[in-house]
């Protein structure tokens, strides 16, 4: 695949993001892929397999929220097999509050066209505040 590929293909998913869809970016994943989030918060971490993903980070992570999760990007930069893309993220949570984050995603590409690795850089202090400890979070 091409940078310009890959790009395409993480636009298309962001775009289905920016209205509720969050199913076109799980679907570029491997069934390996790796989500790495840097940092010493509780919200830092290496999830290794799409299965450990869903399981421990995100199907927690949605249960908080009252409706849908959208995610606009607002700027990709490509380099080779690397899409970096800036976004914000938006979601009302059941408690009736609202989560609203800022990310930076670096996402590396295999040659099939799937992402092997995302890295994630977000402000986790605010994901502690507003959304708790993973693992932890409420049903």
């Amino acid at each position: 695949m091409s940078a310009s590929d890959n790009r395409q293909l993480l636009q298309a998913a962001f775009e289905a993001m920016a209205v509720g869809n969050t199913r076109p970016f799980g679907e570029l994943m491997a069934d390996d892929c790796r989500w790495v989030t840097p940092g010493q918060s509780a919200w830092s971490g290496v999830w290794r397999g799409k299965k450990a993903m869903n399981e421990q980070l995100f199907a927690p992570l949605y249960k908080r929220f009252a409706g849908k999760y959208t995610n606009h990007a607002s700027r990709f930069v490509t380099d080779g097999d690397v899409v970096v893309v800036e976004a914000r993220g938006q979601a009302t949570l059941k408690t009736g509050g609202s989560y609203d984050n800022t990310y930076c995603f670096v996402c590396e590409f295999g040659q099939d066209g799937r992402l092997i690795q995302v890295t994630e850089y977000m402000d986790t202090d605010l994901a502690v505040r507003v959304l708790g400890v993973p693992g932890q979070l409420p049903a």
